[in-house]
């Protein structure tokens, strides 16, 4: 054989050693098969372990008896909701001694806390029966119906928050238990229109508005400031005086508005009585039957409206910001300790920017409201008492300036409010029948729904209301979730998760950078 030839088969120094790519692609794909097989194996099992705990379930508290897990969650409610209320009263109580400059008497607890000044006690003690009731006595019946029925079914839920729902009773006021299911009334319809809306079973025209929330506002405190104005009655007491105390204007004014817009003789005597001491009162003239109550008796002290509204708007700025305050600080540090323990000075400063926010909406809500009263009596000859339902509407949209995520609370906040009203009106006028505890049977009910939707579809509700019903129930429900029982096949799965998401980061970095190369969406501005 010629030498050159046995010199053929060795290779060259500057070509690439041999490779075994498609062997090592084989490897891998066999490996991602058999990954996928063990996956479906472990999920096949969980799901025959979770039907197993459905047919014969067990409590989730196995180091405690039912009784005692459900007083332990009892006293805990109790305590939290009890410290909020106590908190608030406190906090407002400190804020009035600054406001009357009496700084050393924060450091007196007698003047701090006497309940000469600060009374509190029994409506925190209602309120920490309400919450403590309710969450003591849905964890013992959703133990009850466990043993009971021996199956775990949304039933259960159902069930448990009905009749835990009684707990309502621990509030004597008719109105404030109306106004509390009707709000819990507009939380379950806000559960049940996501739920069918995420199974593409229902949505309503327009759900995709960037703005929805700010109109349902709208709508609702058109409805609360034409009652305020014209039915006043049909708001609770505690409403109707905040909104008094926050508005510029009199009550003896209002109702002077009131019975002009009804056709009725105004009470002259009232009105020359709150208006006697005032500097231009030689120079209004009352009339019994007047078409319009002018602007000279709306706002005796100020001749300019747009001086009167500014100074309005600057008056509720100062009322309210320590009420504002103290509603976003002690509910933080009471619910979320820990947190504030690791950063109180970020925790004062988001209250404190949060409170400013809240409190300059509130501030331009009245300051609109009472611009379009003067503007309406700058160009109109005759009162009419829708003229306040579409004054509310516009100064409603004051609640742009807040967060998105507060529009949408704020709107279902006050949607119950205008709800309680409406409701008031149609008994009234016999449109409605008048069911005595009514209210009851309708919070019981919704209840019932909230606890479903919260054990069986949670994304469906808001953050801030499944948030608050976690923090009261603990931590102890039987959620029928995979991630209750983690459990060593879990765990399993979680690690071949976390291998696997290195690699597809990668993938999407990949395709991401080739993507922005050629999209016009990727440039900011565009």
């Amino acid at each position: 054989m010629h030498p050159l030839s046995t010199d053929s088969s060795i290779p060259s120094p500057q070509s690439p050693p041999p490779t075994n790519e498609s062997s090592d692609g084989a490897a891998e794909r066999r490996l991602r098969e058999a990954e996928e097989r063990l996956r479906d194996a472990i999920e096949e099992l969980q799901r025959r372990q979770r039907g197993a705990l459905r047919a014969h379930p067990t409590c989730d508290h196995a180091d405690e008896s039912c009784v005692a897990n459900a007083i332990g969650n009892l006293c805990q409610s109790f305590l939290l909701s009890y410290g909020v209320r106590v908190g608030i009263g406190i906090l407002l109580r400190a804020f009035k001694l600054a406001r009357g400059q009496s700084y050393s008497s924060l450091l007196d607890l007698k003047q701090l806390v006497s309940e000469k000044d600060l009374i509190v006690r029994e409506e925190a003690c209602r309120i920490g029966l309400l919450f403590g009731g309710f969450t003591g006595s849905y964890h013992a019946l959703r133990c009850l119906l466990r043993k009971l029925r021996k199956k775990e079914t949304p039933f259960n839920a159902i069930l448990a928050g009905s009749v835990a729902g009684l707990s309502i009773f621990a509030l004597d006021d008719p109105s404030r238990r109306r106004t509390l299911a009707l709000y819990l009334l507009a939380r379950v319809g806000q559960c049940a229109y996501n739920s069918a809306k995420s199974k593409n079973k229902f949505h309503l025209w327009g759900s995709h508005w960037g703005h929805g929330d700010a109109l349902l506002f709208a709508i609702a405190c058109a409805q609360v400031m034409y009652a305020f104005v014209m039915r006043p009655e049909s708001l609770p007491k505690s409403y109707q005086d905040f909104i008094q105390k926050t508005g510029p204007v009199a009550k003896p004014v209002y109702k002077a508005v009131r019975d002009c817009c009804r056709g009725l003789p105004v009470d002259t005597a009232s009105l020359s009585a709150y208006l006697f001491n005032k500097k231009d009162y030689n120079n209004i003239k009352l009339e019994e039957f007047p078409s319009i109550i002018p602007c000279s008796i709306i706002h005796p002290d100020t001749k300019s409206c747009l001086a009167h509204n500014a100074n309005a708007a600057s008056a509720t700025f100062r009322k309210t910001f320590p009420l504002y305050f103290s509603l976003t600080f002690v509910p933080f540090v009471v619910l979320h300790l820990q947190k504030f323990m690791n950063a109180p000075i970020r925790t004062c400063w988001h209250a404190v920017k949060g409170a400013v926010r809240s409190t300059t909406f509130l501030s331009a809500f009245v300051g609109i409201f009472q611009a379009v009263i003067c503007l309406h009596r700058k160009v109109a000859l005759k009162d009419h008492k829708l003229v306040y339902w579409v004054a509310g509407g516009i100064a409603a949209l004051s609640v742009l300036l807040e967060k998105k995520t507060r529009r949408s609370e704020l709107a279902l906040y006050v949607l119950p409010r205008a709800g309680d009203s409406l409701w008031y009106i149609l008994v009234n006028r016999h449109f409605l029948p008048d069911v005595k505890n009514a209210e009851v049977a309708l919070f019981c009910a919704c209840m019932g729904g909230i606890m479903y939707y919260f054990e069986h579809e949670p994304d469906t509700m808001a953050p801030f209301l499944r948030g608050l019903i976690h923090r009261f129930l603990a931590s102890q429900i039987s959620n029928p979730s995979p991630s209750s029982s983690h459990s060593a096949s879990y765990a399993y799965l979680q690690t071949l998760d976390a291998m696997k998401k290195p690699k597809v980061q990668e993938a999407q970095e990949a395709e991401t950078s080739a993507s922005q190369k050629y999209n016009l969406e990727s440039i900011p501005g565009l």
